[in-house]
């Protein structure tokens, strides 16, 4: 299940110039993630200028799971996101996206233009944070070991054999 991580509150809402966080980790992060995706058969579009602030993204996927869409919403985020490269903290951008998954226009619009649903995202961050994670993607594994960032299937395969090897307590 997946569940809102509000990876970076820091960021502006406007969201991060692409250039501030190439200077923070080099330019061959895009290098790297570009090639990651190859090897799965992706391609890795990134906003050319803008790092989204994903917070009312975020927020509204918490709509969409009461309408029973998470999962629709979700996925037209991740593909705005990661393969158009449109800025998902574009409210333009998040209404035409909860538009597509079905959302109702009004709440779509009470999520937009308010902090509706905030308290969800940011406890679902503080309890994320306070078992280790810092990182996007990040897979709590039987409830018993985390996995952070998108990794390769060799660590998985990894972690599920080490998950063999811990002692269940307390489930």
């Amino acid at each position: 299940m997946w569940l809102p991580f509000d990876l970076h509150p820091e960021y502006p809402p406007g969201g991060l110039p692409r250039e501030r966080l190439l200077a923070r980790y080099g330019p061959g992060m895009t290098d790297h993630v570009r090639r990651f995706f190859a090897a799965r058969g992706l391609e890795y579009r990134p906003h050319p200028d803008v790092v989204p602030n994903s917070r009312a993204a975020l927020r509204l996927a918490e709509l969409a799971r009461e309408h029973g869409l998470h999962e629709r919403f979700h996925d037209l985020a991740m593909e705005a996101y990661w393969h158009e490269g449109r800025d998902i903290g574009d409210p333009a951008v998040l209404r035409e996206l909860a538009a597509a998954a079905g959302l109702p226009p009004a709440e779509t619009e009470d999520v937009v233009v308010s902090s509706r649903y905030l308290d969800v995202v940011e406890e679902s961050t503080r309890r994320a944070v306070s078992i280790g994670a810092n990182a996007v993607p990040a897979f709590l594994l039987d409830s018993r070991l985390l996995v952070l960032g998108a990794q390769p299937d060799e660590v998985f395969d990894g972690a599920i054999a080490r998950l063999r090897e811990l002692p269940v307590t307390g489930k």
